[in-house]
């Protein structure tokens, strides 16, 4: 019986997802027709659709509750992938304070609240509903971070302040990919707030290897946390004393790095098969 599932995507006049036809030919191999739409298309049909696959809606970020309120109504229809529930608690980086694993070490400063930050050699400013380091900013100067905090706090953001990390630079950020609850593969990322285009800063390119078992072992913590999930990104770094740490969880529209590792498109198109 054939099965027709959704990639869902935005308005992308600059081609910055260039996932999507290796998707969809893995997808079709599995017996699968995909169609790529955005998600804010009022003409689409979501219940014609067996699963409908969020993968890269990278506008939502200033329409976070017209998006949150799509992924409900799609739920009502159809299998949407991944939750509603997922994407929301996802998009919304306070989740890490409640998550049983490491993240790297963060001062929160809430809506109307006064930041008083440690003293840091460098600081990471950002709010904790962001994508691709947008509103984020890297510097040396404490009244500046604090001022940053503060701008955030006053439009009723939440702002997180951490120390920068030098080893990005030099080891990068490390991505480890599942696919239906199984490890896929693993990239190093070069940092965001490290030069580059925007595209490449956007997309996070990287390298294939080989994950550390204590890479791993923080990886499968953080997901045994979480439902089953069609796709999940854990993207994490180490501290100076070597200690891997959570960067972030991505579970919403993560990049995933398909046509890195051999096999990864088709192994996304198993995982799909079986959840649908």
């Amino acid at each position: 019986m054939s099965v027709s599932a959704a990639y869902v995507t935005f308005a992308d006049p600059d081609g910055m997802d260039d996932e999507k036809e290796t998707a969809l030919a893995a997808w079709a191999e599995a017996g699968i027709a995909g169609r790529v739409v955005r998600w804010d298309d009022p003409g689409v049909d979501w219940a014609g659709f067996d699963a409908v696959v969020v993968r890269s809606p990278w506008d939502y970020i200033d329409r976070r509750e017209e998006f949150l309120g799509w992924a409900r109504r799609v739920e009502r229809v159809t299998r949407l992938l991944n939750p509603a529930a997922v994407l929301e608690r996802n998009t919304d980086k306070t989740y890490m304070r409640d998550l049983d694993a490491p993240f790297i070490p963060t001062h929160w400063v809430g809506p109307g609240e006064t930041p008083d930050l440690p003293v840091l050699d460098e600081y990471v400013v950002k709010p904790a509903v962001s994508a691709g380091a947008r509103d984020t900013i890297r510097t040396g100067d404490r009244a500046k971070a604090e001022a940053h905090a503060a701008r955030l706090a006053a439009e009723g953001r939440t702002a997180m302040v951490q120390p920068y990390l030098d080893m990005v630079e030099a080891e990068g950020e490390t991505s480890l990919v599942y696919f239906g609850g199984r490890f896929s593969h693993a990239v190093r990322r070069s940092a965001m707030l490290a030069a580059g285009s925007a595209a490449e800063r956007q997309n996070g390119r990287g390298e294939l290897r080989d994950p550390a078992a204590d890479q791993v072992a923080l990886a499968e913590r953080v997901l045994g946390e979480l439902p089953d999930l069609l796709y999940a990104r854990v993207d994490m770094v180490r501290l100076a004393d070597g200690t891997p740490v959570l960067i972030e969880l991505e579970l919403t529209e993560p990049y995933l790095f398909l046509r890195y590792a051999p096999g990864a498109a088709e192994r996304l198109a198993r995982a799909l098969a079986d959840a649908i």
